[in-house]
């Protein structure tokens, strides 16, 4: 007796972004770490991103484990595109499309990136100090939900006398309340359960 094949379906959720809109899927389409793509010479590994950008309205595409945040240029409105992007996501993942090369993409990951990207170099986990993991581990527990839920995602980078740097991804990068967020709400986050050790968290790319 065959399996029973569950139909995939997508939806579309505005995020805090005006320039973001997200589409979830009700299945994961990527089993590692989220990842964003600037450009289409940055999607070399993301048959689904390579496509995605051949529409002339996408800016950038953040894929996460069950869903694609993209970001469009302002030359059209979501309400004219956004049916036509679900059916789209939605159709490629229902044919068994390939979202993410993904053995590609962590071998290549480091080895070269468009003049576009933001060169980061996060710290190895084995390499993280005891406060630096203290950090993270609060960042994965109170931050990366929330933001998530907004269609993006925040990394750390790096703590240095009392600051705290990190990288905002899909929805959060640019968004007009990410700086509202990041004080507010990432930065008063962990002055309440990191006391004395924090001082200041900056967005890199904001």
């Amino acid at each position: 007796m065959s399996e029973k094949k569950v139909a995939v379906t997508v939806y579309a959720e505005a995020t805090p972004n005006p320039k973001v809109m997200k589409f979830v899927a009700n299945k994961a389409i990527i089993m590692g770490d989220s990842v964003e793509f600037v450009n289409i010479d940055d999607a070399k590994n993301s048959p689904l991103a390579i496509k995605l950008f051949h529409f002339p309205f996408v800016k950038e595409v953040f894929l996460a484990k069950n869903f694609v945040s993209i970001t469009k240029f302002d030359l059209m409105e979501w309400e004219d595109v956004v049916m036509e992007i679900r059916e789209f996501i939605r159709k490629f993942i229902s044919e068994g499309g390939i979202v993410l090369n993904e053995s590609q993409e962590s071998a290549e990951n480091n080895e070269e990136s468009s003049s576009e990207t933001i060169q980061i170099e996060e710290v190895a986990p084995e390499e993280l100090g005891e406060v630096e993991q203290r950090i993270v581990d609060i960042l994965d527990e109170y931050v990366k939900p929330a933001v998530e839920s907004d269609g993006g995602n925040i990394r750390f980078i790096s703590y240095e006398d009392g600051t705290v740097s990190v990288l905002l991804q899909g929805a959060c990068s640019g968004c007009p309340s990410s700086t509202v967020t990041l004080k507010q709400g990432i930065e008063s986050i962990l002055k309440k359960m990191l006391p004395t050790l924090i001082k200041d968290v900056v967005a890199i790319n904001g």
